[in-house]
């Protein structure tokens, strides 16, 4: 029996709450959700739109999101420059960080995800998918997930993103 099954039982009926994963880009957010023990992510959906500007239904979707799966957190794919710099779609995601901080009421942590698109096109290769466009940005925010989840399930702590380039 894994140690956070083994705790659940010590604790009785505690019910856990899920981590909702996310993975923004200029015009969809690929969105995964942890199983209620936290041990995997499955993925969700694409939330897609027109504009990168028009964010007023892809947050209320994710405030739905997080209602129906009854997360407590979130984490975001913070997509910095190879070099450790933060460009213009990293300055995005933390505005994006916020207005979800401010939509939800729930706390949004930033995760490094450099090389998780590249790794979803991996996995997508070997599964045989054809058509990448379709499932990459959930499949990114699996990874994004699954790696938050395996490094919280390990004990190890959450490293703090850093958000200002010194």
């Amino acid at each position: 029996m894994t140690e956070s099954v083994c705790r659940q039982e010590r604790e009785g009926a505690r019910e856990y709450r899920r981590v909702l994963g996310l993975d923004y880009g200029s015009k969809t957010v690929g969105v995964a959700v942890s199983d209620p023990l936290r041990l995997t992510a499955q993925g969700v959906e694409i939330i897609r739109r027109k504009s990168e500007n028009k964010l007023r239904q892809t947050l209320a979707r994710i405030t739905q999101l997080a209602s129906e799966y009854q997360a407590e957190t979130i984490v975001l794919g913070f997509p910095r420059n190879m070099n450790a710099t933060i460009g213009e779609r990293a300055k995005a995601t933390i505005q994006f960080r916020d207005m979800v901080m401010q939509r939800t009421s729930l706390p949004v942590i930033l995760w490094d995800e450099r090389l998780t698109t590249v790794a979803a096109d991996r996995v997508m290769d070997e599964t045989g998918v054809r058509n990448h466009k379709d499932y990459v940005d959930e499949i990114a925010a699996m990874l994004i997930l699954q790696g938050y989840l395996d490094r919280v399930n390990a004990g190890l702590p959450i490293p703090e993103v850093e958000t200002d380039d010194e």
